[in-house]
C-alpha cells in the first residue's frame, strides 16, 4: 500500500473519530430549523457550522468597549473586554475566558489538529485557540468570529 492511500485512510479515521465523538448534550439544543430563524445567515454558517468569518471584517476586531461578549447563539457571557487585546490576527483576540463557560474540542478540517472552542451552554462554534498570546498574562490566543458573540456594556 503506498504512502497517499495511507494518509487518505488515517484522514478517513480522523474525522470519523471526530464526527463520532464530538456529539456532546447541551443546555440549549434547537432544530436546526429553529437555529436559522433565531439567527442571522452568517451566524448561522459559524455557530452551527463552524464556518470562519473573513479576517478584518468583524464588528470586534477593533472593538474596545469596556462589557461583556456574550454567545450569539444562547446569550452565555464567554468573555471580559478586560481581556480583549489586538493580536493583528483579524478577529476579536482574548487571552482568557470567563470561566468554565467554554469547551474544547479537536478540529481536523484544515488537515492538522486545531484547538476549537465551543460555548459550553449551546455547543456554538466561536474560533480557535493558539499558543502566541500576550506572553505577560497566559500566553494563550483565544481567535474568535465576531459574528459568534453579542456584546454587552458594563
Amino acid at each position: 500500500m503506498n504512502i497517499n492511500k495511507v494518509y487518505y485512510l488515517l484522514l478517513i479515521f480522523v474525522f470519523a473519530f471526530q464526527t463520532t465523538f464530538s456529539q456532546n448534550k447541551y443546555e440549549v439544543t434547537k432544530t436546526d430549523k429553529e437555529w436559522k430563524s433565531q439567527l442571522n445567515e452568517l451566524s448561522y454558517l459559524v455557530l452551527r457550522k463552524a464556518y470562519t468569518e473573513r479576517p478584518y471584517t468583524g464588528k470586534y476586531d477593533d472593538f474596545y468597549e469596556k462589557g461583556t461578549y456574550h454567545c450569539a447563539g444562547c446569550d452565555e457571557p464567554l468573555y471580559k473586554s478586560d481581556h480583549k487585546y489586538n493580536s493583528y490576527c483579524g478577529w476579536p483576540s482574548f487571552d482568557r475566558e470567563i470561566s468554565d463557560k467554554l469547551e474544547y474540542d479537536v478540529d481536523y478540517k484544515l488537515g492538522y489538529p486545531r484547538t476549537e472552542i465551543k460555548c459550553k451552554k449551546c455547543g456554538g462554534h466561536l474560533g480557535h485557540v493558539f499558543n502566541d498570546g500576550p506572553k505577560e498574562t497566559t500566553g494563550i490566543r483565544h481567535c474568535v468570529n465576531s459574528v459568534a458573540l453579542v456584546f454587552k456594556k458594563t
